[in-house]
Protein backbone atom coordinates (compact mmCIF):
# COMPACT_ATOMS: atom_id res chain seq x y z
CA UNK A 1 0.00 0.00 0.00
CA UNK A 2 1.23 3.43 -0.44
CA UNK A 3 1.89 5.68 2.05
CA UNK A 4 -0.59 8.17 0.70
CA UNK A 5 -3.68 5.32 0.70
CA UNK A 6 -2.39 4.60 4.46
CA UNK A 7 -2.34 8.07 5.75
CA UNK A 8 -6.01 8.58 4.26
CA UNK A 9 -6.87 5.67 6.23
CA UNK A 10 -5.90 7.36 9.26
CA UNK A 11 -6.77 10.61 8.55
CA UNK A 12 -9.95 10.24 7.35
CA UNK A 13 -11.34 8.93 10.91
CA UNK A 14 -9.80 11.27 12.86
CA UNK A 15 -11.03 14.49 10.86
CA UNK A 16 -13.97 12.67 11.15
CA UNK A 17 -14.64 12.35 14.59
CA UNK A 18 -12.71 16.05 15.55
CA UNK A 19 -15.98 17.60 13.35
CA UNK A 20 -17.73 15.26 15.21
CA UNK A 21 -16.71 16.38 18.40
CA UNK A 22 -17.28 19.76 17.26
CA UNK A 23 -20.52 19.40 16.73
CA UNK A 24 -21.61 17.57 20.42
CA UNK A 25 -19.84 20.81 21.75
CA UNK A 26 -21.84 23.07 19.64
CA UNK A 27 -25.29 21.16 20.16
CA UNK A 28 -27.02 22.94 22.95
CA UNK A 29 -29.52 20.94 23.47
CA UNK A 30 -27.63 18.40 24.58
CA UNK A 31 -27.15 18.21 28.21
CA UNK A 32 -23.66 18.42 29.72
CA UNK A 33 -23.61 14.57 31.23
CA UNK A 34 -25.09 13.77 27.25
CA UNK A 35 -22.38 15.63 25.72
CA UNK A 36 -19.51 13.85 28.02
CA UNK A 37 -20.88 10.46 26.83
CA UNK A 38 -21.16 10.89 23.24
CA UNK A 39 -17.34 12.22 23.32
CA UNK A 40 -16.75 8.89 24.76
CA UNK A 41 -18.25 7.48 22.38
CA UNK A 42 -16.83 9.73 19.92
CA UNK A 43 -13.28 8.90 20.73
CA UNK A 44 -13.83 5.15 21.28
CA UNK A 45 -14.90 4.51 18.11
CA UNK A 46 -13.94 7.42 15.79
CA UNK A 47 -15.79 6.19 12.60
CA UNK A 48 -18.47 4.26 13.74
CA UNK A 49 -19.35 6.55 16.95
CA UNK A 50 -19.63 9.35 14.36
CA UNK A 51 -22.52 7.54 12.16
CA UNK A 52 -24.02 7.07 15.95
CA UNK A 53 -23.90 9.86 16.93
CA UNK A 54 -25.33 11.90 13.47
CA UNK A 55 -27.88 8.89 13.16
CA UNK A 56 -29.38 9.44 17.14
CA UNK A 57 -28.82 12.79 17.71
CA UNK A 58 -31.00 14.09 14.69
CA UNK A 59 -33.96 12.94 15.55
CA UNK A 60 -33.47 14.87 18.68
CA UNK A 61 -32.65 18.31 17.42
CA UNK A 62 -35.70 18.45 15.07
Amino acid sequence: MSKLALMGIFFFPLIVSILTVKDIFENEKLHASEKLMWIAVVILLPLLGAIIYFFFSKSKRA
